[in-house]
């Protein structure tokens, strides 16, 4: 397994200097892998240290939360291995004064066996400490009792909450009191789309096929509760807060904190898509989501997957988790925007959109001639998606079938009566592309069907030299708006073939049928060519040499729907 690493044995310690250059308020505790506040108070003046931690793996957690209030230290173990002893008992030396020390622990049992007796050494010391056990797993909820569940990425949460009521200079039982009460409150639950692997091996420590999934899943590559097969994120999300709602029995009415965590390998996208679901969800079920936060706050080495943690609020839990802390890795915030849709501007339309009304008798004729037309261009898009995007995959980032499928989409729902003249049809195709279409294929064939109707402004009933010179001023425009010509691997290497061929054709005699049919063989032929240029344009220059062997995906689309148009193309 590939992996940034020098040896695995020195990955926690190589970790732990990469993040202390950038956290200038944190530094290692001698020799032992330990990230502590730098410039605290002299002992006695000190307020209740917050000291948490456990098996590497998991960062940003444990040592990206050091910081004023947050955490005083954070005690990092082997990966995925709980911390020794000696290493807790340093951090709560170096951090504690009479105020003594929280230490919050993630219900393991390494954790809360080396946490433990380091609390009992250090109170033999004269140092008052309490231990607060996160237990916030509700997957496990039909198989134990709360206080024997896994604690997984709620923890976040209490270290935000204990950390900011220390930070207020309050006594240690207290501080003790409302990180329990907040643990009481905390519920998530999480999924696996497949196994993490740890540093030095060559495999994960579970795979899942591509038809399952692994709901309830632990922090440490354990398997979850039970494996399942992929389903919707909202979906998947229900079935996730379900179980935390019921256990935590959240009533309608009530408020909430939310947060979606991912798991390592995770992409915010992903994320965002179930913080989406579950926001929805929760207001549904008529619960206000008073705060929500998504990312990766506490994961699994390279897991993908996600958790879902809410932990009910009042006035003042919000107040903790709005307080501020100088901790790397809080993403702070977290409030909720109630009305994210603004409605577009009403502005007058500069453009020559076409009439949608049938006025005239010629009019019904040319929308019944350029509506099965356009139809066949639409179907075959479809029909060579799959094509598309492996040729696109192959010079750039794959995406290609995807568009022209949307492009398809979008060509089928122009309806008819927006076909009445050749200038509004391409001036209507022009807009629904723009709009169906994302990245550069859209621009390129908007701009070129807008220059086109532009063409045919003038021309009620264009005849085929009216269409050749669109045809033309098309490739012009594609060519002028992303600096291509013909030669530098594009589209443009089946389009500028196949005007030449037509217009050529059209001017040697031929009708117009007959130059069309001559136009299909030279983008064709322009498309295959590509397959052995260098490109000089396009994401595909990137690749120089290495894109050779494949034709260009946009000028085999260009093919493709002139080949298309040739049954409706008329001799006249």
């Amino acid at each position: 397994m590939k992996k940034l690493l020098n040896d695995p044995s020195k990955v926690v310690r190589e970790m732990l200097e990469g993040i202390a250059r950038l956290t200038p308020h944190a530094a290692i505790l001698g020799d032992e892998n330990v990230l502590v506040r730098r410039g605290l108070p002299t002992p006695s003046e000190r307020p209740v240290a917050i000291i948490s931690g456990g098996g590497s793996g998991h960062e940003p957690a444990h040592g990206g939360y050091v910081g004023a209030g947050m955490l005083s230290a954070a005690v990092c173990g082997e990966v995925f291995t709980s911390p020794p002893t000696d290493a807790v008992l340093e951090a709560i030396r170096a951090t504690s004064g009479p105020n003594g020390a929280l230490l919050i622990v993630k219900n393991y049992t390494g954790d809360r066996l080396n946490f433990g007796l380091a609390a009992e050494l250090a109170r033999a010391e004269g140092i008052p400490v309490e231990i607060v056990t996160v237990a916030d797993d509700v997957s496990l909820r039909a198989q134990s009792q709360r206080n024997q569940r896994r604690g997984i990425a709620g923890t976040v949460l209490v270290h935000k909450i204990a950390g900011a009521m220390a930070a207020r200079g309050v006594p240690l039982a207290q501080v003790a009191a409302t990180a329990r009460e907040a643990c009481a409150n905390l519920g998530t639950m999480g999924v696996a789309l497949d196994g993490c692997t740890l540093p030095g091996a060559d495999k994960a420590g579970f795979r899942l096929a591509d038809n399952e999934i692994e709901l309830g899943l632990g922090i440490h590559g354990e398997k979850g509760v039970e494996r399942t097969a992929p389903m919707p994120a909202d979906q998947l999300t229900e079935t996730l807060l379900s179980n935390i709602i019921e256990d935590l029995a959240i009533k309608s009415g009530e408020r909430v904190v939310l947060l979606v965590n991912g798991l390592g390998a995770t992409p915010d996208m992903e994320l965002a898509v179930v913080l989406r679901a579950a926001f929805n969800n929760l207001t549904r079920r008529n619960v206000t989501v008073e705060r929500a936060w998504c990312g990766t706050l506490l994961s699994a080495l390279n897991m993908p997957g996600c958790s879902i943690s809410v932990l009910r609020v009042d006035d003042e839990r919000l107040a903790l988790l709005d307080s501020e802390t100088e901790s790397r890795s809080w993403p702070g915030g977290g409030k909720v925007n109630q009305s994210i849709r603004m409605r577009i501007a009403v502005t007058s339309n500069l453009t020559s959109e076409p009439n949608s009304t049938v006025t005239h008798e010629n009019d019904a004729g040319w929308a019944q001639r350029l509506k099965p037309a356009l139809d066949a261009v639409a179907h075959a898009l479809i029909a060579n998606e799959a094509i598309l995007t492996d040729l696109d995959s192959k010079a750039g980032d794959g995406d290609l079938g995807a568009s022209m499928k949307r492009a398809a989409d979008a060509i089928v729902a122009v309806p008819t009566n927006a076909l009445t003249t050749p200038s509004g049809a391409l001036a209507t195709l022009g807009t629904a592309l723009r709009r169906a279409i994302a990245g550069s294929s859209g621009p390129f064939y908007a701009t070129a069907l807008v220059r086109a109707s532009r063409s045919l402004a003038n021309a009620a009933e264009p005849t085929a030299q009216d269409w050749a010179a669109a045809f033309r001023s098309a490739a012009d425009a594609i060519s002028e708006l992303g600096g291509a010509k013909a030669g530098d691997r594009t589209m443009l290497d089946a389009l500028v073939p196949a005007i030449e061929a037509f217009d050529g054709g059209l001017k040697g005699g031929l009708n117009a049928a007959e130059a069309w049919a001559a136009a299909v063989s030279a983008a064709e032929s322009g498309a295959q060519d590509t397959a052995h240029m260098s490109p000089r344009a396009g994401r595909a220059s990137y690749l120089g040499a290495r894109a050779l062997g494949s034709p260009d995906g946009g000028a085999v689309a260009i093919a493709c729907w002139l080949r298309a148009l040739q049954p409706h193309i008329t001799s006249r």
